[in-house]
């Protein structure tokens, strides 16, 4: 048996960011473990990731995903920039993409914000309250799942 840290021929990971502003790592480290836990492989960029460092490491691995996660409220601009250089970005139009935590800095980001981020090209919007989550997780229930050797 392979060891499941280890790519497999096709193997797609997710890849999982802090917005650019955002120095916050537990939400990371718990993403990675919650997307593990649904049978994925992840490189975790860590926090305050510039964008050209995710479209560097987008465009390396070609990830089935890219998660990018916000906890200082700052999500909402942060994340339109960075979804906008990535799409932006030849070879990275259909990656999937998408954000979730706290987005703003007022409380939870609205259906406006929530329409405007999908608009500017993340495939989801992952608010950080408990229907957030269980959403998310139904996302990642729906990713085709990396082989096991």
């Amino acid at each position: 048996m392979s060891n499941p840290l280890t790519p497999t021929p096709g193997d797609r990971p997710v890849l999982v960011a802090g917005g650019i502003s955002d120095s916050h790592t537990w939400n990371l480290v718990y993403l990675q473990l919650l997307i593990e836990e649904h049978g994925h492989r992840v490189v975790n960029l860590g926090p305050c990731v510039p964008e050209d460092l995710l479209i560097g490491e987008a465009l390396a691995h070609d990830p089935a995903l890219v998660v990018v996660s916000s906890v200082n409220g700052h999500g909402y601009h942060d994340g339109m920039r960075t979804v906008t250089r990535l799409r932006e970005t030849p070879g990275l139009g259909g990656v999937p993409v998408v954000i979730g935590g706290k987005l703003g800095i007022a409380g939870p980001c609205g259906d406006e914000e929530a329409a405007a981020l999908r608009a500017a090209g993340y495939d989801a919007v992952f608010g950080d309250t408990a229907d957030g989550i269980a959403a998310f997780r139904r996302m990642l229930e729906a990713l085709p799942q990396r082989a096991l050797v």
